[in-house]
């Protein structure tokens, strides 16, 4: 009798338990380095609709892996230990399965040079990218990689050398008809540009589409200086910019400018100082649209604030400062969530989100030992 209850017992925990992640509407994978350890892991959670976090099976992952992308049913990470991209199924619990890995610096003129730093998915999925530091042993660039979603693996299209310091560093952005893709960067007013792509029919990310204009300045700097960058699901690019005196950065916070793509990936924008509002993230980390298209979270050494986009019009402010904490990296979901990281305080926050409401969610921020980096895959689609 003892034994029947026991087994009702683990049998009724087992339902509950598959249930609980059947109703899952994301999954969060976080890359972080326990104490004491040399090696990263990686830390996975099922998210229910209401932000409640469940250990998924299996979790702490022992890979040792850095920055990390998600196309609904892979995982891909750039290896710690080796120069490869490593690549995981996700299995419908959550759990991460290894399938391959492609060495990337097999295709570079000398391997000793290149490095990867991040990487990203077009937004089919298709096709991965990975931005590379000494592609050719003097620049920076960008590999493209087509993904066999069946069996999980990489096959290596080829490369677009993108330029050599500050070079890009930050992920490229596609606009919503997944042709054009952008990113900023910017090393202290002096090197700065926006790198525009065209991804061609193979996925091959080449250098594409140019900047009409900056926005005008006010008459105490001469200029805006992109910094970061993010889309909609349309065809408008919200532009994080720090008012400067190049060489030098003026002493003003960073401000939101609203740039438009043209058919042929040109960008313009009718931003101008004074209907540009301005942050209180005052040395930004990351920046991220949520997939609706309305609201735009920056994160910062001084935290994390919420703006609304509002398409080719002015973005508007939405909040303060949701946490003084500094904030590393920013994910949405497709369920009014946003989660964020900060490797100073080891934390994983998740706050609902809504044009109209915000709150922190209970049972947040989630103490994680030195958290890098975060990926998100939502279970909902839009």
């Amino acid at each position: 009798m003892k034994r029947c209850l026991q087994f009702f017992a683990f049998l009724t925990f087992a339902l509950v338990a598959s249930h609980a992640f059947s109703q899952a509407v994301a999954y969060v994978y976080v890359a972080n380095n326990p104490k004491n350890s040399s090696t990263n892991q990686i830390t996975a959670f099922a998210v229910s609709a209401d932000g409640k976090l469940s250990t998924v099976a299996g979790s702490p992952f022992r890979e040792d892996v850095g920055a990390m992308a998600v196309n609904r049913g892979h995982l891909a990470a750039i290896n710690n230990s080796r120069p490869n991209i490593d690549i995981f199924a996700i299995e419908p619990n959550g759990a991460l399965r290894y399938q391959s890995s492609a060495d990337y610096s097999k295709h570079a003129p000398n391997n000793d040079c290149v490095f990867a730093n991040k990487l990203f998915f077009d937004r089919t999925g298709s096709t991965l990218y990975v931005q590379e530091f000494n592609a050719d042993c003097a620049n920076t660039g960008v590999a493209s990689f087509a993904l066999n979603k069946l069996a999980g693996s990489l096959r290596y299209l080829g490369v677009n050398i993108t330029g050599d310091f500050p070079g890009d560093d930050n992920v490229a952005h596609f606009i919503g008809n997944n042709v054009y893709a952008y990113t900023a960067v910017n090393s202290d007013c002096m090197y700065y540009g926006i790198y525009g792509f065209q991804r061609r029919p193979s996925g091959l990310l080449a250098t594409g589409g140019s900047l009409a204009n900056y926005p005008a300045p006010s008459t105490s700097f001469s200029r805006f200086v992109p910094e970061l960058l993010a889309t909609d699901q349309a065809n408008n690019i919200a532009m994080l910019m720090q008012p400067a005196n190049p060489p030098d950065c003026a002493a003003a916070p960073p401000q939101l400018a609203v740039y438009t793509v043209s058919a042929a990936g040109n960008l313009s924008t009718k931003s101008k100082y004074s209907n540009m509002p301005a942050t209180l993230v005052t040395n930004p980390y990351d920046m991220k649209m949520s997939p609706s298209g309305r609201l735009l979270a920056v994160a910062g050494q001084q935290g994390l604030q919420i703006f609304h986009f509002n398409g080719s019009n002015p973005i508007t402010h939405d909040t303060g400062l949701l946490t003084t904490d500094p904030v590393d990296q920013v994910f949405w979901d497709n369920s009014n969530h946003l989660y964020a990281i900060s490797k100073a305080t080891g934390k994983l926050r998740l706050y609902t989100i809504t044009p109209t409401s915000m709150q922190l969610v209970s049972g947040t921020p989630r103490l994680i030992q030195n958290p890098e980096y975060i990926s998100v895959q939502p279970l909902v689609h839009q």
